[in-house]
């Protein structure tokens, strides 16, 4: 049995699945350290910094120069809270040119939900196969055992949490349908190898932070079938339901929730993982795009594919871009001309585009790989706001 939750939460919560395996997964040699890579859960390497940050499309290493896999790729970029206390989240970037081979991953401090940017992903997990294309997205949960298979130089995101799980946001005055809906959440069938490999697969476990190698004579890939409700899932962000504002003014983003991650808090969400995708923009006497806005909220973005719709020069795909708690943001000084003489007619927005944010209740500090090793940090971020001038006149109503 694989638990996520509890035995003795409730029935509506409690996570659990049935592996039926040709060994059990107990049958490895001890964990013993391993590189660290830039994984990283210290939220004090470098100084808080509450500025707007920018980053470049984060560079992918070549192939010819250095074989890299999803784990040796895996990059610390921000967080916030503490492993040990399961309160807490982390953003990681992965950077990767080769498949994991006879080597699987699994993590012991939270989920996983990983969005590939560049190159699709084949995922074999304990549960089965799935492969996973850019705009679509998928979890695996903690505890779970994955490799990942790359066809080319692969970027992508991880929103990482720690203690509880994503789930759907509840819909409230939306009613029963609408966003996300369950059925295009999609699990693996259960696929198996019966595969000897003799004290040469590498089981790599992330717990509490470090991350631990094992080695085993067998494929952790030996599950026969399952049962249960604990699994991983992808998701196709095509199939989300849009909800807008059709009159006038802006709904809160909100409405573009796809998965979040609770707190002990009503309504306040350790991570939310928003998207931005193509509808139709109708509001009248409105300034319709993202407004100018100071958030209690820690604000993490990251750009799939296309051009953001109020930053279309600098906010790249494979990039991304950090708001602080209460640090003010929002559309650059082209957009904002542009959409203030706008002729307010029907419009298609973000087609060919897709953008999305990590939001959190946390504040979340950023590594050292962030600010200064990965050397994407975009310096003139600011500066997309300094043309913005006055247009105010005493006498208009």
């Amino acid at each position: 049995q694989l638990s996520g939750s509890a035995f003795t939460c409730p029935r509506s919560t409690n996570k659990r699945s049935w592996l039926y395996r040709i060994l059990p997964s107990v049958s490895h040699k001890p964990f013993e350290s391993t590189e660290q890579g830039h994984v990283t859960n210290n939220w004090d390497e470098v100084d808080p910094d509450p500025n707007q940050l920018r980053w470049k499309p984060f560079e992918i290493p070549k192939a010819s120069l250095k074989k890299v896999d999803f784990v040796s790729g895996l990059h610390t970029l921000c967080g916030a809270g503490d492993i040990r206390s399961n309160n807490g989240l982390a953003v990681h970037i992965f950077l990767c040119n080769t498949s994991m081979g006879d080597r699987c991953f699994y993590n012991s401090d939270g989920d996983f939900l990983i969005v590939p940017q560049k190159g699709k992903l084949l995922i074999y997990t304990e549960f089965g196969k799935m492969m996973v294309q850019p705009n679509e997205i998928c979890v695996i949960q903690r505890g779970m055992r994955f490799s990942i298979d790359v066809f080319e130089e692969t970027r992508g995101y991880i929103l990482e949490v720690y203690g509880v799980h994503f789930e759907l946001p509840d819909l409230g005055p939306i009613g029963a349908n609408g966003l996300a809906n369950p059925r295009d959440f999609l699990m693996p069938v259960a696929w198996y190898e019966d595969r000897q490999v003799p004290g040469g697969y590498t089981v790599i476990d992330k717990y509490q932070g470090k991350l631990f190698a094992a080695k085993q004579n067998v494929s952790p890939f030996n599950v026969v079938a399952w049962h249960g409700n604990y699994t991983p899932y992808k998701y196709n962000l095509e199939n989300f339901m849009v909800i807008n504002a059709v009159a006038y003014d802006h709904a809160d983003p909100s409405i573009f929730t796809v998965l979040t991650a609770k707190s002990l808090r009503p309504g306040v969400a350790i991570a939310d993982f928003v998207i931005f995708p193509p509808r139709w923009g109708v509001a009248d006497k409105t300034f319709r795009p993202p407004y100018y806005h100071r958030n209690c909220m820690s604000e993490f973005m990251g750009l799939i594919k296309g051009h953001y719709e109020a930053k279309e020069g600098g906010f790249l795909p494979g990039g991304g871009s950090l708001h602080s708690t209460m640090t003010p943001h929002g559309p650059d000084a082209e957009c904002f001309e542009k959409a203030s003489k706008a002729k307010l007619v029907p419009e298609r927005v973000a087609d060919g585009t897709m953008a999305f944010m990590f939001e959190s209740s946390l504040s979340m500090a950023v590594t050292k790989w962030g600010l200064k090793t990965s050397h994407c940090l975009d310096d003139n971020y600011y500066k997309c706001w300094e043309p913005l001038k006055s247009h105010f006149t005493s006498n208009s109503r």
